[in-house]
């Protein structure tokens, strides 16, 4: 009886073992891949360590990245939540999720969906996130979430219908030049800020 435990015992040690090895071997292979910006080798690789061990906050960084950088904002989404679900004050993850949604949106041919309505909120308050958690105004958090709701207010503009989705639609886009204009405060050369200030405000103006 004591030899089969025994036996028992030392099988479960290999099999930890050798799940050990394939894991930290995964991740090794795809942080490699990543390193190099061989993002569609890391994303095989990173799988493979995430189905061995869902809860390594390094590797869902890393798989997160590497869906974003492949254009899959789908699996990005679905990483980055998994990983601020397990660390909470990770500013980036809410950063690449929210330009994640922000690509879905956009792509979205559905162009009166609430699902793409509330793409755009949940971009916008990713960012804002990100921003709280990074404790300052980052100006590449900034002019994402200007274009934000500059996207989400020209998207509302399409189903005005009364005065109030008139309100909301300026005050989204009123926002958008808000964040603008805190990035010329920062960089007064940002020529491509100027054209975005302008061209929001030919938009509210066509709301008139």
């Amino acid at each position: 009886m004591v030899k089969v435990k025994k036996s028992l015992l030392l099988g479960a040690i290999v099999c930890l073992a050798a799940n050990s090895f394939a894991q930290s071997n995964f991740e090794k292979l795809g942080a490699q891949a990543w390193m190099k910006g061989d993002f569609k080798t890391a994303v095989v690789q990173l799988e493979k360590a995430d189905s061995n061990d869902p809860s390594n906050i390094n590797v869902l960084k890393m798989l997160g990245y590497s869906y974003f950088q492949c254009a899959d904002y789908e699996n990005a989404v679905s990483t980055y939540t998994r990983l601020v679900a397990l660390k909470s004050d990770d500013y980036s993850a809410y950063y690449y999720r929210g330009k994640a949604y922000l690509n879905i949106a956009n792509a979205s041919k559905e162009d009166m969906s609430q699902t793409r309505d509330n793409l755009y909120a949940n971009a916008i308050k990713d960012f804002t996130k990100a921003m709280e958690i990074n404790g300052e105004e980052d100006i590449q958090i900034l002019q994402n979430r200007g274009i934000a709701y500059k996207d989400y207010g020209i998207f509302k503009s399409y189903k005005i219908k009364k005065a109030v989705d008139k309100t909301n639609c300026v005050a989204l886009l009123n926002k958008s030049i808000n964040d603008f204009q805190k990035i010329m405060t920062m960089q007064p050369l940002r020529k491509d800020i100027v054209s975005l200030i302008d061209y929001v405000k030919a938009q509210i103006a066509s709301l008139k």
